[in-house]
């Protein structure tokens, strides 16, 4: 089919319907959620498959979503096979059949035409709880999956568009704050609707035939970009590791190791990871797919479009059963799509810059953060979130600019966002005392990488629940092209709780009860640098000390450049130039 000669007007006209359909979709989960998960921070994506099914369309949402929905489809249509029905509507989350973490909940849409499977519309989001033991889900304590949460393998929330109010009661039942939990399911299914209102209006304007023909020339356009860029990189084996910290939980560092292939247009990805550990790190097959394809699309930098087509020519193989990037149950997994996925993608990313160094990058800020949970006496009831503006870090530099600031972490690269301070205030009994860019967190280069960012919570009358997740709070955001950081400890995350004027510092994945009066800061790192920071325009250092990005020392330390008077900032040439003359 995709052989057929399309007209391209056609062509672009059916793309465009495809992408809007994508954007109508999100844009109807952040109208009309809940929760501040989805409608202040975005953490949820959508995308589109045909009956085969093949992703046709992913939307520019969570990287950690979109790499796992491909195995996570196929795994609900296969089973479900001989029994997908109009009007049904599925369920979905957990990673023995390919979901990412158990708090990612997905519902899948069969889009029937005239009788006939034609498309699925998919709609994955954070749900702000899932039950288990430790509100929102992240529990640091759990040996394994049970103590995390609710499993939910593809079960029918509608069957041949009859709602199951006892399967979705059921389910809400087993969650904290249910009016938050029932408000995201709604907006996912409504979600899931729109989508599937355009694609069957798209089918009735143009025909079931000529789209088709258009979506297969979609996806050979998307596979034709990913061929020719892997053509370009010389045949050989490449090979990139990245160290996951120890966070905490008294197994050491971890090595990830990637190993890329390239035999002509075509490449393969090895993932060699350590046994699974009873600690909330480890990754399922699917989630892990999410960190290798972003690693991998971090190297390629394609255009659109994007699709499962960009895969065709890509094999995977994530090492065996049992290991922290391709764990079995019972492992305890909720931190994974941060922690390894993270380190898994800079792995990856690596083994390509091994293969064509003129395409590096620096790593950005790695994930480190907080969720909160307690009562909330201004409506008598309970609230929890996770607190997305607490784990917001910086962009890698590359090599021709600076990284972007607060627009981190590498998981979601640039797609979450943290909402208005004011209205988390309003959605929850918290003050937020500072929201704001850390001095010297950027990783320092010839161009300088993103900063990071602290925020700061006071529950307002109660007592409030603190659970902290992810790392990166000892080794920084991985620098590239000589980049390196003589000032590290600014450059990585930690929590400050600060009770009765004494600050505990905090580098491990706790459990923390804050009370009124009590402060907790949670200070996320920035992203790595590129190049020798010797090699940065000394006026770019100085104008980086006047906006509060780096410091008098930090310019001193990680530039070489000498700050002669910290009122004027004039820079003492010669000391400077004997600084960076000293190897």
């Amino acid at each position: 089919m995709a052989d057929n000669p399309v007209d391209p007007i056609t062509l672009s006209v059916v793309r465009g319907v495809l992408e809007t359909t994508q954007r109508e979709m999100t844009l109807a989960l952040e109208k009309t959620a809940r929760s501040s998960v989805f409608n202040l921070a975005h953490d949820y994506s959508t995308a589109l498959f045909n009956h085969t099914p093949e992703m046709i369309l992913q939307g520019q949402d969570i990287p950690i979503h979109l790499g796992s929905l491909i195995p996570a489809m196929k795994s609900v249509a296969g089973f479900f096979d001989g029994d997908i029905n109009e009007g049904d509507l599925i369920l979905h989350n957990d990673p023995a059949y390919g979901g990412s973490h158990i708090i990612d909940t997905c519902m899948y849409y069969p889009v029937f035409y005239e009788g006939e499977l034609v498309f699925w519309t998919v709609c994955k989001g954070h749900l702000t709880d899932i039950g288990g033991p430790v509100p929102a889900g992240y529990n640091p304590e759990a040996k394994e999956i049970y103590a995390e949460g609710l499993r939910i393998p593809p079960i029918k929330l509608w069957d041949r568009g009859v709602p199951r109010d006892d399967i979705m009661n059921m389910l809400l039942v087993n969650m904290r704050a249910r009016r938050d939990q029932e408000g995201d399911f709604n907006a996912l299914i409504g979600a899931c609707q729109v989508g599937a209102r355009n694609l069957i209006a798209l089918m009735d304007k143009y025909g079931k035939e000529t789209v088709q023909t258009c979506i297969a020339k979609l996806l050979t356009m998307a596979n034709a970009h990913m061929k020719g860029l892997i053509a370009q990189v010389p045949d050989g084996t490449y090979s990139g590791t990245a160290v996951l910290e120890d966070a905490g939980h008294g197994f050491g560092d971890f090595d990830i190791t990637a190993t890329v292939t390239i035999t002509g247009d075509s490449c393969h990805i090895e993932i060699e990871s350590p046994p699974q550990i009873p600690y909330f790190i480890n990754s399922y097959e699917g989630n892990s797919y999410s960190g290798v394809y972003l690693g991998l699309m971090m190297f390629a930098q394609l255009p659109p479009p994007y699709n499962e087509g960009l895969y065709r020519n890509v094999t995977v193989d994530m090492g065996r059963k049992g290991t922290l990037c391709n764990a079995q149950s019972p492992a305890p997994h909720m931190n994974c799509t941060t922690t390894p996925m993270e380190t898994l993608t800079d792995a990856v990313r690596l083994a390509f810059e091994q293969a064509a160094p003129d395409k590096v990058s620096a790593s950005w800020g790695h994930a480190n953060g907080c969720n909160i949970a307690g009562w909330d006496n201004r409506h008598d009831e309970e609230y929890v979130t996770m607190v997305l503006a607490s784990i917001i870090s910086g962009a890698g530099a590359t090599n021709s600019q600076d990284g972007w600031h607060a627009c981190g972490p590498e998981c979601c690269f640039g797609a979450l966002t943290s909402g208005d301070i004011e209205m988390l205030e309003h959605s929850y009994p918290i003050i937020i005392h500072e929201y704001g860019l850390m001095e010297d967190s950027g990783g320092a280069g010839k161009f300088r990488g993103g900063s990071g960012t602290r925020w700061a919570v006071e529950p307002l009358d109660t007592d409030m629940t603190l659970v902290t997740f992810g790392e990166g709070r000892r080794i920084p955001a991985m620098g590239a092209a000589g980049a390196k950081s003589a000032m590290v400890h600014k450059k990585v995350g930690r929590l400050e709780i600060t009770r009765d004027g004494d600050t505990q510092i905090i580098t491990d994945n706790v459990i923390e009860t804050i009370k009124p009066g009590e402060i907790a800061a949670n200070l996320n790192p920035g992203g790595g640098g590129f190049g020798n920071p010797f090699e940065r325009d000394p006026l770019k250092v100085v104008e980086d000390v006047r906006n509060g990005l780096v410091s008098v020392e930090g310019a001193r330390l990680d530039y070489g450049v000498i700050i002669a008077d910290a009122e004027t900032l004039a820079i003492d040439e010669t000391a400077t130039e004997h600084a960076r003359s000293v190897v």
